[in-house]
């Protein structure tokens, strides 16, 4: 049984797995991507460098007054699973399923059922802010991901 303490939503990408990955795995493009418009940017200077399994990367966020965070890559499956946390301990995880040749399914999930602030995070309404950064963070994602895609292919 799922936990009710997680959040995901899917979409269909017309494109490779290892090109969404691409963009999930590169800090800089969360920027591109981001629903919420709470991603400001990264705040270390190594950009367009692929993470890996207990990299270790900051953002700048904002959620009304602004403030960096610092993420930890916590599951890495290349190409086909990425998810990372920060100190609260909630987890942001991207699924890939290429279910067909150039076409993946993508599943994004925000869990806080690991928290320690899992409460709070309800309390403050997280988890429906989250649910509808979701919604919009996938077609920002599809569409960064096909054009990636038609520009490889050109």
């Amino acid at each position: 049984m799922a936990s009710p303490r997680i959040i995901s939503d899917s979409i269909v990408v017309d494109a490779s797995p290892a090109v969404i990955f691409a963009i999930l795995a590169d800090p800089s493009a969360h920027l591109e991507i981001d629903g919420s418009e709470s991603v400001q940017g990264v705040t270390s200077t190594q950009t367009r460098r692929k993470l890996a399994l207990g990299d270790r990367f900051g953002m700048r966020m904002k959620i009304g007054l602004p403030y960096t965070v610092r993420n930890t890559v916590v599951e890495y499956d290349d190409n086909r699973l990425i998810a990372w946390q920060h100190f609260a301990k909630h987890t942001w995880r991207y699924e890939l399923d290429e279910f067909e040749a150039g076409r993946t399914r993508v599943t994004e999930s925000w869990d806080w059922s690991g928290s320690p602030y899992a409460r709070l995070i309800e309390l403050f309404g997280f988890p429906n802010r989250n649910r509808k950064g979701i919604a919009a963070s996938l077609p920002k994602l599809k569409a960064l991901a096909e054009k990636h895609a038609a520009q490889a292919k050109t």
